[in-house]
């Protein structure tokens, strides 16, 4: 080519590639959904339950992928002292501390210095549970990060029984493992197992060099910045930024105080301590590798490997990963794990493929926080349905806003603008998405019931009081008086 056509013929190719490339690199990048109101009924809904549940308290955050739309506390960190919840309050995490030792083990396998077939007597000489199936297969770290290894769910101790959940020593549960003995053939059935993660502590441990509180501080949560995350619970933070745990609620309607307690040589199964913030953070870190590849913590492939099904039960409805806990919903993957300990309840809830994860964390027994994160997630699911036309309407939907009085019938009604209509929804509800009444507006104050097959149904007719407030409305020939507004 000529020298004079060179340039020219250069600087078309640039604009080619530039004008050509621009648009699809930006439809990568789409706006995110607008989950304002999902977020205020999610709002509305946690501080409903938190009273109706008689909860003590409940903190709770949702990520979208790199960014946390949603943390708010609900009730009392100590009942006695009248702490308030914050999203910064620490809650014993319990077994959400697996993911942390499984992610341990998976660093110590990329780096060459251990096998996820190992036997755990190749790093661990003191390994000498009786083996009650001689002939089966090797117990590896590979079955215990599926709990498929057979080994028994706890040490001999009763560290889960009242009054002082008192948890063995690294070295009882030595001491004591020679005792014990498996209970069924390796890789035959699913059994969780807190003895077996506290064992991985101990390789991890053993391979490192260093303190399983040393090695996960350095090479986990510093480099994540969870600066409120460690191996055991803060005592000298109990009672204030450590919530105080309470009991399963009594037939009475309490909830007893528990005592303070530290995992100890149980910690790399059931001991660490965290916030919703902190989770988040976790959560956000792996769907961050999952999206850009490379390395951070982990290699990608390895996080990919880990929230893949590693074991399925032979009942075909339980199924595992490395460490995580894998399940279907909705037909999408989800990945996490549930926390329970004496006096709280935890739960840590990641979407992979829509880049969304849920955390709650409630300082009570007899909960269930995967029913928030499920709920949480079915409300944004709604949301995120929105269609292309936006309604409006001729009247201020706030001025109807609110929660009403459904006794004796039911707890109360909640009533907020939505996608343009109204929406009306009963609490308490365990999935507020699946009791959605949606209310479009026809003159005035009058509104009528939108169907499934979205033809109108019965009118819902509000009524003011003489300086225009909103104070009822009426259907079916009968009135709900408003309670309060939204603050």
């Amino acid at each position: 080519m000529r020298k004079q056509y060179f340039w020219p013929f250069l600087i078309f190719l640039l604009l080619f590639f530039v004008t050509t490339r621009l648009p699809y690199a930006q439809g990568k990048t789409l706006p995110r959904a607008d989950y304002s109101e999902a977020l205020r009924l999610i709002d509305a809904w946690l501080e409903a339950q938190r009273d109706y549940e008689r909860l003590p308290g409940m903190s709770a955050a949702i990520v979208e992928n790199q960014e946390i739309i949603f943390a708010r506390a609900y009730g009392l960190a100590d009942l006695e002292k009248k702490v308030k919840t914050k999203p910064n309050t620490i809650y014993s995490i319990c077994s959400i501390s697996k993911l942390f030792t499984s992610v341990a083990i998976m660093q110590l396998r990329d780096s060459g210095k251990l096998r996820l077939d190992d036997e755990v007597s190749e790093h661990l000489p003191w390994f000498n549970i009786k083996q009650q199936y001689p002939d089966s297969g090797p117990i590896t770290i590979r079955s215990i990060l599926t709990h498929s290894s057979g080994l028994p769910r706890e040490s001999d101790y009763p560290y889960w029984s009242k009054p002082d959940f008192h948890f063995p020593t690294r070295e009882q549960l030595k001491e004591k493992l020679g005792q014990q003995k498996t209970l069924y053939p390796p890789s035959t059935y699913f059994q969780y197992s807190n003895l077996g993660i506290s064992l991985l502590g101990e390789i991890v441990a053993q391979i490192s060099g260093m303190s399983y509180d040393d090695y996960v501080n350095e090479k986990i949560l510093k480099p994540l910045g969870m600066k409120d995350t460690r191996p055991y619970l803060p005592k000298e933070l109990w009672r204030g930024q450590l919530a105080t745990g309470y009991s399963s609620l009594t037939r009475n309607g309490t909830r007893e105080m528990l005592p303070f307690f530290q995992a100890e040589g149980i910690k790399p199964a059931a001991g660490f301590s965290s916030t919703v913030l902190d989770l988040a953070k976790f959560a956000s870190w792996q769907l961050r590798l999952l999206e850009k590849g490379g390395e951070e913590i982990l290699k990608a492939p390895t996080l990919r490997e880990m929230h893949r099904v590693h074991w399925m039960d032979p009942d075909w409805k339980t199924s595992w990963g490395l460490g995580f806990s894998v399940y279907e919903m909705d037909g999408r993957t989800i990945v996490g794990h549930g926390g329970s300990c004496p006096g709280y309840r935890s739960t840590l809830m990641i979407d992979p493929g829509k880049k969304q994860a849920f955390v709650v964390m409630i300082n009570a027994s007899g909960t269930e926080p995967e029913k928030y994160a499920r709920g949480m997630r079915e409300i944004l699911k709604k949301a995120a349905s929105k269609k292309e036309t936006q309604v409006t309407t001729s009247v201020n939907l706030e001025d109807y806003a609110g929660y009403y009085d459904s006794q004796p019938w039911w707890g109360e009604t909640v009533i907020l603008p939505w996608q343009g209509n109204l929406a009306m929804v009963s609490f308490p509800s365990d999935n507020p998405a699946k009791g959605f009444t949606i209310l479009k507006h026809i003159e005035g104050d009058t509104f009528r019931r939108i169907r499934d097959d979205e033809t109108l149904g019965e009118e819902v007719i509000f009524e003011r009081d003489k300086a225009g407030k909103v104070i009822r409305f009426i259907r079916h020939s009968n009135y709900y008086p408003k309670i309060r507004s939204f603050n």
